[in-house]
């Protein structure tokens, strides 16, 4: 259960709000076509602790696109133009420096305030003025409200590149609240106020409810009153949840998903894979990162040692597809990939390539197999989220198959909170994760979070939301994705994000695994209008920022 944003608890509570799950989000009892709350299981696991701050890598996942919105919305699972949300235009100077936004009229806070470009000047200077909120390291240098419609937002640098980044995945706060919050980055902002089809109702340790906001802009949306988001411990308990009829919408593998739904005409599921499952490294030892990962070699051995075949066959269920050392998916981005070598990885591992490196670079076998250099064993940990059955079974066999040229793999299972917590502050050394899904389909989305160095910060610190949790540095990486971020044309790009390549297929502070299946589950009998194969209005996954908020106001309840 690869879930890359989740919560999740304990067992034995997972038991309890089983029981607790044929019930409304008010704790009255509803069924059939009666019911206007619907159950979600993101992945949570562990108590969960609450955070509303729109721009922490800590927030609950459905903070961004149920309670606030960005300007515009772009739709990844069909690669669609943005679509307008608080704005309803937008245009560059010629040399993209200088962004002027119209606000959308008629749009309201959810405690009834008027939203205008006020409000879009204001969060653009907030994150100008506050540099650990700015998660994509953007180059603001003033923004000014013209009147209530018009913003004006100017940049240091050509930012073409960041527009996605500006217009899709910036959520837009209200100045009459945010001006008087003293400290941006760690308010948990408890009493959150968006302009989201959804407000929050309750919230405790083991669950959380939203419910419709009244003042929405959207006319006739959401028809769901409510919406509980549950934890569940394991595989297990996700799957009883969902052939019980007790959680209408999750995305999680599960072994045997046709079969397990074969007799449940209420449920359905769509596969839509996207990421790349990868080993995360603490890689860059510069910034506190300690361990033999640092490495670049032991790294390199790693990526050959691993045979991606049976970690697919294993772990994957044979949904999983080949992924590309670029980090970018081979079929959607084959224009971007400048080496046709590096358009897929092979699926069978090379152990002796791996010995040869790590020969090379003075890691020698010890008499229990495992190597050392200077003293240090070649023993890291890789830690993954407690209930994630895939990512559980893909860290046993890579430990097995990685013995094999010397190396220790010594897996752990954690709650998601202290996982991530771990990854944000650089406190690891390897850890499973995804990369994908960036602001739209340009590789700058997936190359200028994970990889720049001004979206990481020393271990301890907290690095960028969905930003640099290796640690990386490379200079020549840092000057392509700039350049790059100040063009936009294609052939230009393409010849920085060819440099960019070049660096990170050698370096490989992410380690590609495969392109991961990404099914998401539906019940029914409570809830349609769920997206489809033929109908990909929104990515479905369940944990997903921004789409979630547009799935749940799409849907309406049974008849």
């Amino acid at each position: 259960m690869s879930i890359p944003s989740a919560r999740r608890i304990l067992a034995a509570t997972a038991a309890a709000l089983l029981l607790a799950g044929c019930t409304g989000a008010d704790g009255e009892e509803k069924s059939g076509t009666a019911d206007s709350s619907i159950t979600v299981f993101n992945g949570a696991n562990g108590a969960i602790v609450e955070n509303w701050n729109p721009f922490s890598p800590t927030q609950l996942q459905p903070t961004n696109g149920t309670m606030y919105e960005a300007l515009f919305w772009y739709n990844l699972a069909n690669d669609a133009p943005p679509q307008p949300m608080l704005a309803t235009g937008y245009s560059w100077n010629t040399d993209g420096t200088e962004l002027t936004v119209t606000a959308r009229e008629g749009v309201k806070w959810s405690d009834g305030q008027p939203f205008t470009a006020k409000d879009v000047a204001f969060t653009f200077d907030l994150i100008k003025r506050t540099k650990a909120i700015n998660a994509t390291n953007l180059d603001i240098t003033s923004s000014v409200a013209k009147d209530d419609k018009t913003a004006v937002i100017t940049f240091g640098t050509k930012s073409f590149t960041d527009e996605a980044a500006i217009i899709g995945h910036t959520p837009m706060i209200p100045e009459h609240i945010w001006s008087k919050i003293p400290d941006p980055e760690k308010t948990i902002n408890q009493n959150p106020v968006g302009t989201g089809p959804f407000k929050l109702k309750s919230f405790s340790a083991q669950s959380f409810v939203i419910e419709k906001n009244p003042n929405y802009w959207q006319p006739g949306k959401p028809q769901i009153q409510n919406v509980r988001y549950i934890s569940l411990a394991t595989a297990d308990a996700a799957s009883a949840a969902l052939t019980a009829g007790q959680v209408d919408w999750m995305s999680s593998y599960l072994p045997g998903l046709d079969q397990l739904l074969k007799n449940h005409k209420d449920l359905s599921y769509v596969n839509t894979p996207t990421m790349t499952t990868s080993i995360f490294t603490c890689a860059g030892a510069e910034y506190g990162c300690k361990g033999p990962q640092t490495d670049p070699a032991v790294r390199q051995a790693i990526y050959h040692a691993i045979n991606r075949d049976q970690l697919n066959k294993l772990a994957g269920g044979g949904y999983a597809a080949t992924a590309s050392p670029t980090m970018l998916l081979p079929e959607r981005d084959q224009k971007w990939i400048a080496d046709p070598s590096q358009q897929a990885i092979p699926g069978t591992g090379d152990a002796a390539k791996a010995n040869q490196i790590l020969d090379a670079a003075g890691w020698a076998k010890g008499a229990d197999g495992i190597r050392a250099k200077g003293g240090e064993r070649l023993s890291m940990t890789i830690q993954t989220v407690s209930g994630w059955s895939d990512y559980i079974s893909l860290n046993d066999t890579m430990a097995q198959q990685l013995k094999e040229v010397g190396i220790e793999l010594k897996p752990t299972q954690l709650s998601w909170n202290e996982w991530n917590n771990n990854q944000v502050q650089g406190r690891y050394q390897l850890s499973l994760d995804s990369i994908g899904l960036g602001a739209n389909s340009n590789p700058y989305h997936i190359y200028q979070p994970k990889y720049a160095s001004g979206t990481t910060a020393k271990v301890g610190e907290s690095a960028r939301t969905s930003g640099n949790f290796a640690r990386y540095h490379n200079d020549t990486v840092d000057k392509a994705i700039a350049v790059a971020a100040g063009t936009n044309d294609e052939a230009a790009q393409k010849e920085q994000y060819k440099a960019i390549q070049t660096e990170i297929v050698r370096d490989l502070p992410y380690i590609p695994i495969y392109v991961n299946s990404l099914l998401t589950e539906f019940n029914t009998s409570r809830a349609t209008g769920w997206p489809s194969n033929d109908n990909k209005y929104a990515l479905p996954a369940s944990w997903k920022i921004w789409d979630n908020g547009i799935v749940l106001a799409n849907i309406t309840p049974a008849k």
